[in-house]
């Protein structure tokens, strides 16, 4: 459900490594249904990712696929599609989670497994939604929710198992993370901003990075998944970048620190705003790059960086979890 940069990136990783995925994980995966904004795809049997491809770049919409099927009710086709698997691409409403949210419950209503890179959903209704998941019996992942490809969820789950983690604090959100590096050499805010956009960094209407919506949205997902807590994104206390001024990034500068937008799960605490850290911090990293330390009981402090977003980065991370949700059925059976 959703073609875009990620959805077409997934559908080259799924070409490009399909001996592998045999080899290695025993999966074959099939695409019998595509939907975007203009139409719909849908072969029972697995549609032509090649084609599928080539009819999205040369005509604009994968309704192209077959003109037989160019129009049809998502939801419908969600719930009668037989399939095993929905993977829930449609861009982030942070207000209301929508079409995402519909869509994750459709597919959970009539025994689907889902993975899903949108935040919206997760934000406003995260303990609600895994519990459907559970009642239903069936999966949700989300690991590219939060860092793109950089298994930041997996990292915590998995290797700080047998640990327990106390809090954790990061960088969540590369757009501010560049915005505020320019700053550092003397941009002002709206250059930094600008310079971000030309870059295909930043957003037309950028609030959702600058206003602490996106980082706030994966602390979410992050307190949830890996605290156990049960919380939404009114449960987080927010301040953006936009009041940050190049004066404020030079005196901390000259205290050997820089300005960064933090999102901190602390005591159940939840916040994400503008906080001094220190260059020797090894959070502290530049440019669009995303960090997480966490700290914990026995292991004492462990940072996780890389890319925070991309779409053959977020596209290997629904790899990922397409193939623990195989292995977890297997596991089942």
């Amino acid at each position: 459900m959703g073609f875009g940069i990620v959805g077409q990136s997934l559908a080259k990783l799924l070409l490009s490594r399909s001996v592998d995925l045999f080899s290695l994980y025993g999966i074959k995966p099939r695409i019998v249904a595509c939907l975007d904004t203009g139409g719909c795809a849908i072969a029972p049997r697995g549609l032509d990712i090649q084609r599928l491809l080539e009819v999205k770049r040369l005509k604009g919409s994968v309704g192209e696929y077959e003109k037989t099927s160019s129009r049809f009710d998502p939801l419908y086709v969600i719930e009668k599609m037989d399939a095993e698997m929905l993977v829930e691409l449609t861009p982030t409403d942070i207000e209301s989670g929508e079409p995402g949210t519909s869509n994750i419950i459709s597919a959970m209503r009539s025994g689907k497994h889902v993975i899903t890179v949108n935040k919206g959903p997760l934000a406003l209704s995260f303990p609600s939604l895994m519990e459907l998941a559970n009642y239903n019996g069936v999966l949700l992942r989300f690991s590219g929710t939060v860092g793109g490809g950089t298994p930041i969820l997996e990292f915590a789950k998995r290797c700080l198992k047998g640990d327990r983690i106390i809090s954790f604090k990061g960088i969540l959100n590369g757009t501010t993370n560049y915005i505020l590096s320019k700053m550092e050499e003397g941009m002002t805010f709206d250059s930094a901003l600008n310079d971000a956009k030309q870059k295909g960094y930043a957003e037309a209407v950028p609030s959702l990075d600058i206003e602490g919506f996106d980082a706030a949205a994966k602390l979410v997902i992050m307190a949830n998944f890996i605290m156990g807590m049960k919380v939404t994104i009114k449960d987080i206390h927010r301040t953006g970048i936009r009041s940050v001024q190049v004066s404020d990034v030079q005196r901390a500068q000259e205290r050997g620190n820089a300005i960064k937008l933090l999102a901190i799960c602390d005591k159940k605490k939840l916040d994400v705003r503008p906080i001094e850290v220190s260059k020797k911090d090894p959070v502290c990293v530049d440019g669009t790059l995303n960090a997480v330390t966490f700290f914990s009981d026995h292991s004492g402090h462990q940072t996780i960086i890389g890319r925070g977003a991309g779409g053959m980065e977020t596209g290997s991370a629904i790899l990922r979890d397409l193939i623990e949700i195989k292995d977890t059925i297997f596991e089942r059976r």
